[in-house]
């Protein structure tokens, strides 16, 4: 069991670094990885120009189950909000927006404004 959950860790690591660097390609600059406290986490953050955009990062190798952004439940946006409302207590007054980048299989899409805050 122990080795299926380091092979998890190392795809999602693998997934992270690919989805950072295609924002890259696209003009974003990533300022931190994952960024995490009590009860959620960030996978990138970024700057695009003078936004801030928190992106969630998600992959699968198989759409059974519908896929990578079939994947991100109303639970998970309320977990990135709440690490991201966090992350803006050490900033100055600044836009923000979430983005995904879905990967599925080798296709990799990039969602901006996926969600809000609100949602």
């Amino acid at each position: 069991m122990q080795a299926k959950a380091n092979d998890t860790t190392t795809r999602g690591r693998e997934a992270e670094e690919r989805a950072a660097r295609y924002l890259e390609s696209h003009g974003q600059r990533v300022i931190s990885r994952n960024f995490r406290i009590r009860g959620g986490e960030i996978d990138l953050i970024c700057r695009d120009g003078k936004v801030l955009v928190f992106v969630e990062v998600r992959q699968r190798s198989r759409s059974d189950y519908g896929g990578a952004g079939a994947s991100i439940t109303a639970t998970k946006r309320r977990r990135i909000v709440l690490a991201a409302q966090h992350y803006l207590l050490d900033q100055r007054d600044c836009d923000c927006r979430f983005d995904c980048v879905l990967i599925d299989g080798e296709q990799l899409e990039w969602i901006k404004n996926a969600f809000s805050a609100d949602d």
